[in-house]
């Protein structure tokens, strides 16, 4: 009876060349993950453009054998999965899709130990707070380096493999230089004393806190190793430590020694490890022929690599998915010669130099700047102020007051909907496909349905659904996913309380579309310059980008208990910031309006941006 359950229907990308099938870096992970946790939660699709029927049986030695794999043509997926990027999941109801690397895996994860909870090696791998590559890699550094930089540069380094010795990968590098950093753990104090008491019992000299001795054996941060792998065992808690000498004890926190990198991460193995794995296995196989020349520029990555391997699950998880380990020699660190990693900028590095530059000041000096050039915001007309749902006639689910807000709140958020649902209704027309972008727990989206509902947080999706289906809503689509892995046809986008950048990317991905869009922007504060845009948006020539940084800022002091005089200024930024945008797409065509919503105090950040292409 168990294999007439349904289960959800994971789908992963496959390819050919020179008429071969192969397997892109990302479904190789998730193969990896899936052979790992032994999950058998999942029904598994290789997708593929060919209507060759041999694909599974071609790849079986990359296949783990307990998985029951099947081959799909890409004209045949479901409408939903169809507009994403794989890797894909859509659930047993067919309606709710989960896209991309980081937010598939976290799924295989937490489906594994729904079906075991006594997995703790499997809950090891969501790390601290289960946060591990839980931030999207438009907002997050880290995550965009594992998911995104790190896959691609190794397959454009497989595909052009020449001037090998030469140039390595920047992405490898910048994780090369990673691992090189003191790490940082929750509560770490009870291991770094375990740390000291080996030292001294060894005759070790106490290293400085913060600075790392490349010389030293590398057995050197074993202690660290013997605790990740602690962790991950079933009894974690058995055999802990005895109570320190009092020698050790009164030792002051700043002068216990600093723990090394074991793993990824820092001291603890996780899901970024899995996903590092297939892609640093295939670049060393790759650059064997010139070991020499590239390995010695990776003694950590090298050190990494070894490690990995002692994680219990690890070989028996890459023989099934036919991939064979190296053992590399780590080399010996070259101190006398800059190595390749502090010769050039590390991707996190560029990236943190320019977004921590200081803002010093307050908002007037640019606002006069600008208004002397002409340049003042501009607020249109709103067409129909007084429009409204009729609330008192619609299902209690599609009420505000459903959930758990307060009355007042509940009112303020019915009049933020009467506005983006007016603005839509005046754009959308019928057979039209909506995108909620941001869509929260749905109140926009299941009020307009038909939608698509897009949000990265899983929690709020499944709300969504539940409220959904507790209306017996049949035209909405939810998708588990970062902006940027959502590809499908839509002819309207609209996103309530788009927080920062997050406005910014709705409006390109509506440009890109050529979607008409109702925006409300929050969070002016949260703005900062992202990998694929910078700050001012437009052609705001006359103001610098740390002259927009502080109108952004400012752009935040809205709130109805600071003075009036602070809230007009808050405004006026808000106004010029939204004015940059709406300049930004007028760039490629469109028509855009800001205009503030009404009544105005239904929300401190109550500006719309209401665009169409021409």
């Amino acid at each position: 009876m168990k294999s007439q359950e349904k289960h959800p229907i994971l789908y992963l990308e496959v390819y050919q060349e020179n008429g071969e099938h192969r397997l892109p870096l990302h479904t190789s992970v998730v193969l990896f993950l899936l052979s790992y946790t032994e999950s058998k939660s999942f029904e598994v699709f290789l997708v593929s453009s060919s209507t060759q029927s041999d694909t599974c049986e071609s790849l079986k030695n990359h296949l783990p054998k307990f998985l029951e794999v099947s081959h799909v043509e890409l004209e045949c997926l479901p409408p939903l999965v169809r507009g994403c990027r794989l890797p894909c999941v859509l659930d047993e109801t067919g309606r709710l899709c989960r896209a991309g690397l980081a937010v598939v895996l976290r799924h295989i994860i937490n489906r594994t130990l729904e079906a075991d909870p006594s997995r703790n090696d499997v809950l090891a791998l969501l790390g601290f707070k289960k946060t591990c590559l839980k931030a999207c890699a438009e907002v997050s550094k880290w995550t965009r380096l594992c998911e995104l930089g790190i896959p691609l540069s190794v397959e454009e380094h497989l595909r052009n493999a020449t001037n090998v010795e030469t140039q390595l990968p920047l992405p490898i590098l910048t994780l090369e230089q990673r691992l090189s950093e003191p790490v940082k753990v929750h509560n770490d104090d009870k291991i770094r004393r375990q740390k000291l008491k080996q030292q001294k019992q060894n005759g070790a000299t106490t290293l400085p806190v913060g600075t790392m001795d490349n010389n030293l054996p590398q057995s050197n941060d074993r202690l660290e190793l013997d605790a990740a792998l602690a962790k991950l065992s079933m009894d974690a808690d058995s055999g802990s430590a005895t109570r320190e000498s009092s020698e050790i004890r009164k030792v002051k926190t700043t002068a216990l020694p600093p723990l090394e990198h074991v793993f990824a991460e820092g001291l603890y193995f996780t899901l970024t490890d899995v996903v590092l794995l297939p892609c640093i296995h295939q670049y060393l196989s790759s650059v064997q022929t010139h070991a020499e020349q590239v390995l010695d520029h990776l003694p950590r990555l090298l050190r990494w690599y070894s490690r990995v391997q002692e994680v219990p699950g690890v070989q028996r998880a890459a023989k099934a998915c036919g991939i064979t380990l190296l053992t590399p020699q780590t080399p010996p660190p070259r101190p006398s010669e800059p190595t390749a990693q502090h010769s050039s900028s590390s991707l996190l590095e560029c990236e943190e130099t320019c977004q921590q530059l200081p803002f010093v000041g307050g908002p007037r000096p640019t606002l006069t700047k600008l208004k002397e050039s002409g340049i003042e915001a501009v607020f249109f007309p709103h067409p129909c102020p007084s429009w409204t749902l009729p609330w008192e006639h619609l299902p209690e689910a599609i009420n505000p007051t459903e959930g758990k807000m307060s009355d007042v709140r509940a009112q303020r958020k019915r009049q933020q909907l009467n506005n983006l649902v007016a603005m839509v209704t005046d754009l959308a027309r019928p057979g039209n496909t909506i995108v909620d972008f941001c869509s929260g727990t749905g109140h926009v989206g299941i009020v307009l349905a038909h939608v698509i509902l897009i949000e990265n947080k899983e929690e709020s999706l499944i709300r969504a659904q539940s409220r959904a289906a507790e209306l017996g809503l049949q035209n909405i689509g939810f998708i588990q996913a970062n902006l940027d892995y959502f590809t499908g046809p839509f002819d309207v986008g609209v996103g309530l309380h788009a927080c920062g950048v997050a406005t910014d990317m709705v409006m390109e991905h509506c440009v890109h579309a050529r979607a008409a869009f109702v925006i409300s922007p929050c969070c002016y504060g949260f703005i900062q310059n992202a990998n694929k845009f910078s700050f001012p948006r437009s052609g705001f020539v006359l103001c610098l980008f740390q002259e927009h940084m502080i109108l952004c800022r400012f752009a935040d002091q809205t709130a109805v208990q600071l003075p009036p005089e602070r809230r007009l200024i808050g405004k006026q930024c808000m106004g010029l910031v939204d004015l940059d945008r709406s300049w930004a797409a007028e760039d490629h065509g469109y028509s855009v309006r800001v205009m503030t919503m009404e009544p105005e105090s239904c929300s401190p950040k109550n500006n719309m941006l209401v665009g169409r292409p021409a």
